[in-house]
């Protein structure tokens, strides 16, 4: 028995568990999966890393000396210079120094100081553009997420009218038989179930086509079955209890909360600190140096004093403060002052009108999701009342009350009715999360 058991146990982990055992992915799990598999995400997050590099880097050159270390040596066959008595000899000789050194920026224009600051801006641009990237791919999948379901939704409606159509064939044939029908009404019926069969398979070929679509967003396996939940058109008391906001107090939210806000804010920043280092470059950089050095040196047949009293003997160091006044640069210092101002008014131009955006966004996705509220009532009422029509003629049909014809009339404005109560509430929930984003709720923290 233990052994039957581990031998199901190793059939299920190795060739899936079936359809019906499968997880049912979420919205969230969805969204979750397409932001952790998307190349784009794995991007931004390399740039991120690169800023921060860039960051620490800046830091380093701002408060850091930097120090370098040498040695050389070298034999001469020929005509040389004696270091101990400045004349030239003709001997066959070896030398060899070493040396130390630093320099340390006293004072740049503040250039430095201003490459922290660019390259911290800089990371929290990065940080933004990285969640903007995620909240782009998330709206993306919730897109595809949404024609899934509505795809769904409709594949059963549409069987059920399949049923539906199938046994009034039957009771039409059944009634020509009897003689109760003629001949026309069993072909009319036959039609309808054509129709209706029609529907379906167009039906089924959109669900998999919006499938396709949705694996390709979340980065699926093609060949892995993708199981969603469904339970998302049935949440009417969420519409019910919607809340009213104002344009002006989501307005004002979104323009703190936007990652695009932020990378427009962001960039303005960084064009107006790299037009002051540019101005700043016009002034004069000061910088201190020091170092040490020491040196060894040999002639072949000459008795000369040992590596190590030559290294302590020869032994120098200097101490040094460097002054440097920019004089002229054929003009691209000013050149280059007026492109950094330029390219900061451009910034500030590009954010006035990101700001301007985002107003018009919000107040457009605000008017949207309370039209959408409002159809999904209209539909739902509309569904309601066409479903109960249907079922009516339902009844006639069956009893020879009313025409085929006249069935499918109602039977048509019935589907049409159930497809537009399904693309209201989906669209509706989508517009609310758009809503939800502007007020400051990412897409992954929305419920």
């Amino acid at each position: 028995m233990k052994k039957l058991l581990l031998l199901f146990f190793t059939y299920a982990l190795t060739c899936g568990l079936p359809a019906q055992a499968q997880e049912v992915m979420t919205l969230h799990d969805c969204m979750v999966c397409a932001v952790e598999n998307s190349a784009k995400m794995k991007l931004s997050r390399e740039e991120v890393s690169d800023a921060r590099v860039t960051r620490r880097e800046a830091i380093f050159a701002a408060f850091t000396p930097s120090v370098s270390a040498s040695s050389y040596a070298n034999a001469n066959f020929g005509r040389t210079v004696d270091p101990e008595t400045n004349t030239y000899k003709s001997l066959t000789s070896f030398n060899n120094g070493y040396s130390a050194g630093g320099t340390i920026m006293l004072f740049d224009g503040f250039s430095a100081l201003n490459n922290v600051r660019i390259s911290k801006t800089a990371l929290k641009m990065g940080i933004s553009q990285e969640q903007q990237t995620e909240d782009e791919i998330c709206l993306a999948t919730m897109e595809a997420y949404c024609n899934v379901l509505y795809c769904t939704e409709m594949v059963g409606v549409c069987e059920l009218f399949v049923e539906t159509a199938r046994a009034n064939f039957e009771l039409a044939r059944r009634q020509n038989e009897l003689g109760q029908k003629s001949r026309a009404d069993v072909v009319e019926s036959e039609a309808d179930l054509a129709d209706r069969e029609y529907e379906l398979v167009d039906m089924k070929a959109r669900l998999e086509d919006a499938t396709l679509t949705l694996k390709d967003v979340m980065l699926w396996p093609i060949d892995k079955p993708l199981h969603i939940d469904t339970s998302m058109t049935d949440r009417d008391a969420d519409l019910l209890s919607a809340e009213m906001v104002s344009v002006e107090e989501v307005t004002e939210q979104a323009k703190i909360s936007l990652p695009r806000v932020s990378v427009a804010e962001y960039k303005k920043e960084m064009a107006l600190r790299e037009w002051r280092t540019a101005k700043w470059s016009l002034l004069p950089s000061l910088s201190l140096s020091g170092g040490w050095s020491t040196s060894y040196y040999t002639y072949e047949g000459v008795r000369t004093a040992s590596f190590s009293s030559q290294f302590k003997g020869n032994r120098g160091e200097y101490l040094q403060l460097n002054l440097s006044i920019p004089i002229f640069a054929r003009w691209s210092r000013r050149a280059q002052m007026s492109h950094k101002k330029i390219a900061y008014r451009r910034a500030s131009i590009d954010y006035e009108q990101t700001l301007r955006e985002v107003e018009s966004d919000v107040a457009r996705a605000l008017q949207e999701k309370e039209s959408a509220q409002a159809a999904y009532f209209q539909a739902r009422k509309r569904s309601a009342v066409h479903e109960e029509a249907y079922r009516l003629n339902q009844g006639k049909f069956s009893r020879g009350l009313i025409s085929p014809i006249e069935f499918r009339a109602a039977s048509n404005t019935y589907l049409k009715a159930e497809a537009e109560r399904l693309d209201a509430v989906l669209k509706y929930y989508l517009k609310r999360s758009v809503v939800n984003y502007y007020r400051g709720i990412s897409y992954l923290e929305q419920k």
